[in-house]
């Protein structure tokens, strides 16, 4: 399987560095599988990113070469915050942004759970086709 050529993993990233203590974070959660901590700039008035532990790049990377475990367990934390946080009954929003013309900007996989108002379109509408 390929793995995600178009951003190199790199291991100053500022995820890495979180991971590895050097840059504090507001976690909300954390196992031997992931880390959940509130976005710096949120986008919403809950933000909430979830990463793997393991240095992934994107979401293609981490589904073509993380373990079962892995992938199972990065999955689950994404839901068990989500009902922590409460919200599930209200709705929310999942965004995992891969390679730059996804819009990712750290070369680390981490998806945005987006909730605490009507968040609107899914995409900005620029009358593009």
């Amino acid at each position: 399987m390929p793995i995600d050529a178009t951003l190199p993993y790199d291991s100053g990233n500022i995820f890495a560095r979180i991971l590895r203590g050097e840059i504090p974070a507001k976690t909300v959660y954390e196992d031997e599988h992931a880390l959940a901590f509130h976005d710096i700039a949120p986008q919403a008035p809950a933000h909430i990113l979830v990463i793997p532990k393991g240095a992934y790049v994107s979401w293609d990377d981490f589904s073509a070469r993380a373990s079962d475990t892995e992938i199972a367990g990065f999955v689950r934390a994404v839901g068990h915050v989500a009902r922590a946080a409460g919200m599930v009954k209200p709705g929310y929003r999942l965004l995992a942004n891969t390679g730059p013309a996804g819009g990712q900007e750290v070369p680390h996989l981490h998806v945005h759970i987006f909730a605490g108002r009507l968040l609107g379109p899914m995409l900005a509408q620029r009358g593009e086709p």
